[in-house]
């Protein structure tokens, strides 16, 4: 498949179907192949779903080559959530884990990014290429300044990914101005290791791509991992202003509104 594949369709979620579509992606991914789950899921139906989904803009990547009646033609998703959208609920879904109020109190144009996934079938190759093309258009589109949002390594044991929560620590902390925090009750330290005994080659490997796709557009982490028991996930606070990116990484969004 390439990026000028006729299949393909990127747009916001505008049917029912392309909803419930997105949900059953996220309940493939998130509950059956990482062994989430949570309080709205819906076992019997196939569909991960939360109080949050109303509120949000839905991404979604289609292939109209599958079946639609089956819920099986979106291949790729992207929440989206901008400041005056969480006024209308009265905060953030990730402020359940963190302290936002460094970012909120910049009163600049704020974006959460969630539940980012794709179909397996279509991972490595040009769907991830079509998500960040469709976000960097809703991004100058909306005029958003930071971008925000949780990525994730796999499972809750922290002893086990201590070398990459350390390096990103050390090489990608956002400044304190910008520097989001986990709140107390469910901090964990991600400052595990001394930079002098990390292998960086090894840190980077063992970072899912995700994280990595956020770092090479400037991305910067939060302070303090969440442990995610429910999504059987360690999570890590991502943000990305637009105002820092480098003439490279800004390029980087300005080609995606034009692909």
């Amino acid at each position: 498949m390439t990026a000028a594949d006729p299949k393909f369709e990127i747009r916001l979620a505008h049917h029912e179907s392309d909803f419930l579509a997105a949900q059953r992606l996220r309940y493939n991914v998130f509950v059956t192949e990482l062994g989430g789950d949570g309080d709205l899921v819906d076992h019997e139906a196939r569909l991960e779903r939360d109080i949050f989904d109303p509120y949000y803009d839905h991404l979604v990547l289609i292939d109209h080559s599958r079946n639609a009646d089956d819920l099986d033609h979106v291949v790729g998703v992207y929440r989206l959530m901008r400041s005056d959208q969480a006024d209308k609920i009265g905060n953030f879904y990730c402020e359940s884990e963190y302290d936002l109020s460094p970012l909120k109190a910049k009163g600049r144009k704020l974006l959460e990014l969630g539940r980012s996934c794709l179909h397996a079938d279509y991972r490595g190759g040009m769907a991830m290429f079509h998500l960040w093309n469709a976000l960097a258009t809703y991004v100058l589109e909306h005029d958003v300044e930071i971008l925000f949002g949780v990525a994730s390594f796999h499972g809750i044991n922290v002893d086990a990914i201590k070398e990459p929560l350390s390096f990103l620590y050390h090489t990608h902390l956002a400044p304190p101005d910008l520097r989001v925090r986990v709140l107390k009750k469910h901090y964990q330290n991600m400052n595990l290791l001394p930079l002098d005994q990390i292998d960086r080659r090894e840190a980077m490997v063992a970072t899912p791509a995700l994280i990595k796709a956020y770092l090479r557009l400037g991305g910067l982490v939060g302070d303090g991992a969440f442990v995610d028991i429910k999504f059987n996930t360690t999570d890590v606070f991502m943000l990305m202003d637009t105002n820092r990116m480098n003439e490279n990484q800004r390029r980087r969004i300005v080609e995606g509104r034009k692909a």
